[in-house]
């Protein structure tokens, strides 16, 4: 299908945008899925066209297309409660400002509406990200949790998001929120509580990531199908399970990354239990022509080494969808 593969530059942060960029074309991706993070994005710049032109010049020296931008980490802080100290390491210090949590939330949600207004003028159409939630907290429901509150979780989301989104349409950019535990979609039902929260506007849709599904046990593959108009674009992670030993849970014990005793870990594209060619099969039956964009994570692997096998690795479920029915041949009327 000549499908478009880019590099997610997220976990690459601490190298400038020309750097990554000279890697992921050498190793053959198509183009990139930049964050506003580091160096590679700013998105209160948006109104500057020297710097916009500029950040388009990398790509062009580079060969690399651009159909998608994220901005994660000021999205986990338009909805989150508490906000506190982790926010204050992923915001930087214009978001952060006095760290008054309600201030946070304001400034994130506004860099939110620039990010759209960047995309708009880097010619791209889609911005993957996180919303935050403000009831992620009661995960498990105990102490008893009134369904007042969450319905109040999800109101607040609307409320938030609703503005943010009006500038996304004025922009003619869509959201991709990507389904993921601490937001709030995080799986399956909560993704239908979200789209309708906000009256399934379409400017709000989803990125498909299969590593926050499995170790869920929630299926990929189903999802894809279940939603096919709402996937606006596509994250490859992937994840490990360890499950299955009687001591490894999947709430993982507070254990860092990397830890043998673990339920799962994010492992690099290709290395853990996703269904991938399932995967890609139900990506073409929902008609998804978008990019795939390799997120690479792997606590046990060098990324210099999993980035370049990972798209490899996908490319091989590249493949056309046969032009007649491979029954056809014994027709013969």
């Amino acid at each position: 299908m000549t499908r478009r593969f880019t590099l997610f530059t997220g976990q690459w942060a601490d190298l400038t945008l020309e750097e990554v960029a000279g890697l992921a074309s050498g190793w053959g991706y198509d183009g990139l899925e930049i964050a506003v993070s580091g160096e590679h994005l700013d998105a209160w710049r948006w109104d500057d066209d020297e710097y916009v032109e500029e950040r388009l010049d990398v790509l062009r020296r580079h060969g690399l297309g651009l159909w998608a931008i994220s901005n994660h980490l000021k999205g986990q802080a338009v909805c989150d409660d508490p906000i506190d100290d982790r926010h204050r390491s992923i915001v930087g210090p214009r978001v952060w400002g006095d760290g008054d949590p309600e201030g946070v939330r304001q400034r994130a949600a506004e860099e939110l509406m620039h990010t759209a207004r960047l995309a708009q003028r880097l010619g791209v159409d889609t911005v993957v990200g996180f919303t935050g939630s403000s009831i992620w907290q009661y995960v498990a429901m105990f102490p008893p949790v009134p369904a007042s509150t969450i319905e109040a979780g999800y109101q607040d989301f609307a409320d938030r998001w609703n503005p943010i989104l009006d500038v996304f349409d004025e922009c003619g950019v869509r959201f991709a929120h990507e389904v993921h535990p601490s937001e709030i979609a995080y799986d399956y039902w909560s993704t239908v509580r979200t789209l309708e929260a906000i009256d399934h506007r379409p400017a709000f849709g989803l990125n498909w990531d299969p590593s926050h599904m499995v170790w869920q046990d929630l299926d990929p593959v189903g999802f894809i199908t279940d939603f096919a108009d709402r996937i606006y674009h596509v994250d490859c992670k992937d994840t490990r399970m360890r499950i299955g030993n009687g001591r490894n849970g999947r709430l993982s014990s507070h254990l860092a990354w990397g830890d043998q005793h673990r339920g799962w870990d994010f492992v690099s594209t290709g290395r853990g239990d996703v269904p991938w060619e399932d995967c890609f099969r139900a990506l073409a039956r929902a008609g998804y022509t978008g990019p795939i964009s390799v997120e690479w994570e792997d606590a046990g692997m060098d990324r210099l080494q999993g980035a370049p096998e990972a798209l490899q690795f996908l490319k091989r479920f590249d493949f056309e969808p046969p032009a007649a029915s491979f029954d056809s041949a014994f027709d013969q009327g």
